[in-house]
């Protein structure tokens, strides 16, 4: 198939998602949000056993800007937003790209709760922006956007949807594969859904919840059958959160994957940040949603296969 025409066919596409990314920018400068940018080439990042960097000359590409952004958070920043350019290696599908854009904000003095009600709000406000009313169609489906949403914690849609308990399925190390094959196919069809209160192991740097140390205060946000977000409640913990790098570590070096440096400079800066909650967004699912699009490559201008 001819490139030249493949990149005149994104026009459309191109032109909505870069209407979509001016309305959310207009959304949170509109409340006192800065907008910043942090580096994407990084000397270190979070550990995570499944995610994967790009080198680059013995640092590397960042995965997402979350530690820097959390350091200003800890400087005194209380309400910033970036749209970075992110990379994952070994990422690729009709969902997956290696080179990425994330949307991730993040607000002192609110907790994940909070969040939930302003990712409300922005959706809402992008789907009015763009003549959309609160009603989408995505792949045949019609998704309401009214609020309030659907909100399920992770233990009640095992409960309802899987073979086996939430507790269950992590102690047989299949909370993903239940997750993948039971519950995702069966929320956020008809309108967004919040699914929150994850296991506590898959805490990752989200804040336990004081009433139920068994889960994390962290939720996810499936809309048209895509997962399009994840957010904490923000740990502050130095100690707690060294602790869970360290199990990452372990687990990257038994699945035969070098460990990362320590993020010394975030370890240092975490007691300092308030409390605060903060998330990531997928652009480019969000962009695929506004455009009724069901791969990834039709909402971006060139595919690494284009290069």
């Amino acid at each position: 198939m001819d490139e030249q025409w493949i990149l005149a066919r994104r026009r459309e596409a191109l032109q909505t998602r870069a209407e979509m990314i001016q309305t959310i920018r207009q959304f949170f400068l509109s409340r006192d949000y800065l907008e910043v940018e942090t580096p994407l080439r990084v000397p270190t990042q979070a550990p995570e056993a499944h995610i994967d960097p790009v080198m680059s000359e013995g640092w590397f590409l960042h995965t997402s800007p979350e530690l820097c952004m959390k350091r200003l958070l800890a400087a005194g920043y209380e309400r910033i937003f970036q749209f970075a350019r992110c990379f994952r290696a070994g990422e690729r599908g009709n969902l997956h790209i290696g080179e990425f854009t994330l949307l991730e904000w993040y607000r002192a003095g609110i907790d994940y709760g909070d969040m939930m009600d302003e990712c409300e709000e922005l959706f809402i406000h992008i789907a009015e922006a763009l003549g959309r009313g609160q009603t989408l169609t995505y792949q045949g489906h019609q998704i309401k956007l009214e609020r309030p949403w659907e909100r399920i914690a992770v233990r009640e849609a095992f409960r309802r949807h899987a073979p086996l308990t939430m507790e269950a399925a992590i102690e047989a190390g299949s909370f993903d594969e239940t997750m993948v094959s039971h519950i995702e196919p069966r929320i956020g069809r008809t309108g967004p859904t919040i699914l929150y209160d994850y296991p506590a192991s898959l805490a990752a740097l989200s804040r336990i919840r004081e009433d139920d140390p068994g889960v994390a205060e962290r939720f996810e946000i499936y809309l048209g059958g895509l997962e399009v977000a994840n957010a904490f409640s923000e740990l502050t913990d130095a100690n707690e959160q060294r602790a869970r790098f360290a199990r990452e570590q372990d687990h990257r070096r038994t699945m035969g994957k070098p460990p990362y440096p320590e993020p010394e400079r975030f370890l240092a800066a975490l007691p300092s940040m308030p409390q605060s909650s903060g998330i990531a967004l997928g652009v480019d699912r969000l962009a695929m949603i506004f455009t009724d699009s069901d791969t990834i490559d039709d909402v971006v201008a060139f595919t690494p296969e284009m290069l």
